[in-house]
C-alpha cells in the first residue's frame, strides 16, 4: 500500500487548508486511516483518525471543532479539512493507514499503523 499526501501550503491565521491522502495497491475496504503531524523539534502528534466500519472518527483535543475527518472511498481517499488555523497547527502532516480496524484506544499511537505517506508542509503564519 502507498499513500499519497497533498495539499498543504502556507496559510494565514485563521484560514483553511483541506488535505487529501489517496491509497493505492493492495488496499481493503476495512481499515482504519489516521492524520498524524510533526512540527520542528518536536514528536509526531496524532490529530485524527477513523474507521472504515462505523464511521468513528477520533480527533485529538487541540483540534475539536476545528477539524474535519472525511473520506471518499469510491477513491480511496481521506480528507482532513483544517480550519480556523493558528500558528501552532503548523507542522508536516502524515497520513497512515491501518489495515483492519483499530482498536479505539490504540488509535492515537503511530504504532498502530502499517503505512506512512511522505506527508505535506502545512505553515500557518501571517
Amino acid at each position: 500500500v502507498q499513500l499519497q499526501a497533498s495539499g498543504g501550503g502556507l496559510v494565514q491565521p485563521g484560514g483553511s487548508v483541506k488535505l487529501s491522502c489517496t491509497a493505492s495497491g493492495r488496499t481493503y475496504s476495512s481499515n482504519t486511516m489516521a492524520w498524524f503531524r510533526q512540527a520542528p523539534g518536536k514528536e509526531r502528534e496524532f490529530v485524527a483518525a477513523h474507521r472504515s466500519s462505523g464511521g468513528n472518527t477520533m480527533y485529538a483535543d487541540s483540534v475539536k471543532g476545528r477539524f474535519t475527518f472525511s473520506r471518499d472511498n469510491a477513491k480511496n481517499t481521506v480528507y482532513l479539512q483544517m480550519n480556523s488555523l493558528k500558528p501552532e497547527d503548523t507542522g508536516i502532516y502524515y497520513c497512515a493507514r491501518k489495515s483492519g480496524l483499530a482498536i479505539w484506544s490504540s488509535m492515537p499511537s503511530p504504532e498502530t499503523y502499517d503505512y506512512w505517506g511522505q506527508g505535506t508542509q502545512v505553515t500557518v503564519s501571517s
